[in-house]
């Protein structure tokens, strides 16, 4: 009996890994950005993104932080700036070998390393000050998930929007920026 229960889930687990990474694909308001995910260095991340991809969480959405030179942020706030309700955070896996460089994908976060829920951003240029340095509040980093495999291209061109203030949140682009879905690619 044991043995039928390991074969079966190293069929399971090599069926998974045979089909690839996953990659979600992102319908913009400026283009289509694709982004792999990375489950063996991020599994609670890229578990917790998946689940609000599946649920439709981000169709509708903006991305509300655009600073040139840094990061494109979306996927918690609509266009009317009102953030929709998420799920409790998730533990920050910084530490887990990944950089913030370029075209990558990384959780949004408050200042307490464990906060992150469903918010994103995609690095603009190499950002190693948002890397882990160590366990403590100041140095745990952002967690990368995942990078951008086609559409860096719209990335850069959603990080050179003028923007604005609204209310409490800087650096809103002026013209909406909307992601109208994110759905998981199928093979």
């Amino acid at each position: 009996m044991k043995y039928l229960i390991f074969g079966l889930s190293l069929l399971i687990s090599t069926n998974l890994y045979s089909a690839g990474p996953p990659i979600v694909i992102m319908e913009t308001t400026e283009g289509t950005i694709e982004v792999e995910l990375n489950p063996e260095k991020a599994p609670v991340t890229v578990e917790n993104f998946l689940k609000y991809v599946k649920e439709g969480h981000y169709d509708g959405l903006i991305f509300h932080r655009v600073i040139n030179n840094f990061v494109i942020q979306g996927g918690g706030l609509t266009p009317d700036m009102i953030e929709r309700p998420t799920h409790g955070p998730i533990i920050c896996e910084s530490a887990n070998g990944l950089s913030n460089d370029r075209g990558t994908i990384a959780m949004a976060r408050e200042s307490a390393p464990h906060t992150a829920t469903s918010q994103f951003y995609i690095n603009n240029k190499d950002n190693r000050g948002l890397n882990y340095r160590d366990g403590s509040d100041r140095g745990m980093g952002y967690a990368v998930f995942g990078k951008v495999v086609a559409g860096l291209d719209v990335v850069d061109k959603i990080r050179g929007v003028a923007t604005t203030t609204v209310g409490e949140y800087e650096d809103v682009p002026v013209a909406p920026i909307i992601i109208r879905s994110a759905r998981l690619k199928t093979p």
